[in-house]
């Protein structure tokens, strides 16, 4: 079935796939701003809140790319369901815990459920809409995304002011109750007919045991649990190179320009979430911003993204990735470097509004490039891949990055109680993430040229549509699937 996107059944497509997306996309940013409120309620330590961030995460990086071949084998419709049920009830056992313990376990299965209907969110349009409108619902799709990632971090500041901080994982039960029985009425179902090989379960569960325990050293300063997970990616890395059905196919790091886009993206993400991570604490713990204002604060990078990013992927097309991908980084660091005028007394349009600014200007030429040049780098056919690969490891950057900052910087557990020790955690870690951001600069600038068109590729102008969604947690999710490749392939020799 190929449907329209000006009938009234794509119009509920789009509204089924940009709620799922969207819960996904916002639990993985207003959380930031209610982190000083959970550690008061619940009486929790800053590693209880670093989990709070990471056990999403964690769960997210490892199980997304099994998540999108779950869709492809038993039904995209059906598995991004599943997701959304999942995340809800994920979202409805966070908004009870008790204690922290439930609270980071409850945070895990959202991840699970995020796995589940982000990849599927996309593969829906992709599968449902004719031909002639899948780029233009695509970037209806990136829109509506970008203006819920836009007005995120103020509700979520809304929320934990107001009704309290349970209702930033509450609210998604209305949303999830809206979208599944619009998506059951509505999107049809669609799977990858070529998809017979087996699912990677040993590799999905490798990969996730080796980050918890990398993740748990850094923050417990746990030396034996750092050596295990090293242990661990060493098997992860074995075993997908012998199955002959991995997760994650180590030969699609042959392409010199895929690896050195990756090793950017886990620069720039790592910086990215460490940033949003500390600086909504240090709004409210060291400058005293209500959760409101510490949200509506860091709105302007979001704006900057939503309004300039497609301009920078048509831009990035014209001159290649190399000139963007150099200088963005370094305006982020710049941006960073800036935010260390951030501390008690800071004048919001003197100290505040001038760092993210900055760094919106930065995140808005480099995100776009970025996205479009992995996919650029390889093959059509597996452009899902590369997305997806490049998705999970932006995610295990920042997951890294809030795990080990705090360890850099030399912080106690309570220091987020105390103005003076968290500025100090602050003004320690900014200058090291503005230190990644210039790593990732120079990768760029020795390694990243302009890559060759692969055939059937989307159009230069079609790309950047789809960038301006997600691109502060995560790249996007590229939604070519094998079998609408296929379908092209048909019409062209038709």
């Amino acid at each position: 079935m190929e449907i329209r996107l000006s009938s009234a059944k794509g119009r509920w497509i789009i509204l089924t796939t940009v709620l799922g997306s969207s819960m996904a996309l916002l639990d993985g940013t207003v959380v930031n701003v209610a982190l000083p409120h959970i550690g008061d309620d619940l009486n929790a330590d800053l590693a209880a809140l670093q989990w709070t961030i990471n056990a999403y995460t964690l769960t997210l990086a490892a199980l997304i790319l099994l998540g999108g071949s779950l869709g492809d084998r038993y039904g995209r419709r059906k598995v991004f369901v599943v997701g959304v049920v999942w995340f809800g009830l994920g979202s409805l056992l966070c908004g009870v815990a008790p204690n922290a313990g439930l609270l980071i376990l409850a945070r895990a299965l959202q991840g699970i459920g995020g796995a589940l209907l982000v990849p599927g969110s996309l593969a829906i349009i992709q599968g449902s809409f004719h031909p002639d409108d899948r780029a233009r619902a695509v970037g209806v799709w990136s829109g509506l995304g970008g203006v819920g990632a836009a007005v995120g971090p103020f509700l979520g500041g809304y929320l934990v002011d107001g009704p309290g901080w349970r209702w930033v994982f509450l609210i998604n039960l209305p949303l999830a109750a809206i979208c599944v029985p619009v998506a059951l009425r509505h999107a049809p179902e669609s799977k990858d007919p070529a998809h017979h090989s087996r699912f990677d379960v040993l590799g999905a569960v490798l990969g996730a045991g080796a980050l918890a325990l990398v993740t748990y050293a850094l923050i417990a300063k746990e030396v034996w649990s750092g050596i295990a997970g090293v242990v661990v990616a060493a098997g992860f890395v074995l075993y997908e190179h012998r199955t002959p059905d991995p997760m994650l196919p180590l030969s699609i790091f042959k392409s010199r320009l895929f690896t050195a886009v990756n090793l950017v993206t886990l620069c720039v993400y790592a910086a990215f979430g460490g940033f949003f991570f500390l600086a909504a604490l240090q709004l409210q713990v060291v400058v005293g911003y209500s959760a409101l204002q510490a949200g509506a604060a860091l709105l302007p990078t979001t704006a900057l993204m939503l309004l300039f990013s497609a301009r920078s992927g048509e831009l990035a097309a014209k001159i290649g990735p190399r000139i963007p991908l150099t200088v963005g980084p370094l305006l982020c660091a710049g941006g960073l470097l800036l935010m260390l005028r951030v501390g008690q007394g800071a004048s919001y349009l003197a100290d505040v509004l001038p760092a993210l600014v900055v760094m919106g200007a930065g995140m808005v030429t480099l995100v776009a490039p970025l996205t479009a040049t992995v996919l650029a780098s390889v093959d059509v056919g597996r452009a899902g891949l590369a997305s997806g690969i490049n998705n999970a490891a932006a995610r295990a950057a920042s997951l890294l990055a809030v795990a080990a900052l705090p360890l850099i910087a030399g912080t106690s557990p309570e220091a987020f109680r105390s103005a003076t020790e968290f500025d100090h955690t602050f003004r320690m870690s900014m200058p090291v993430c503005a230190g990644i951001l210039v790593v990732g600069s120079l990768v760029a600038f020795l390694t990243v040229r302009t890559p060759p068109a692969p055939t059937g590729a989307p159009a230069a102008h079609e790309q950047p549509e789809c960038k301006v969604h997600c691109g502060l947690s995560s790249p996007p999710l590229e939604p070519v699937r094998g079998a609408d490749l296929r379908h092209r392939e048909g019409e062209a020799g038709a």
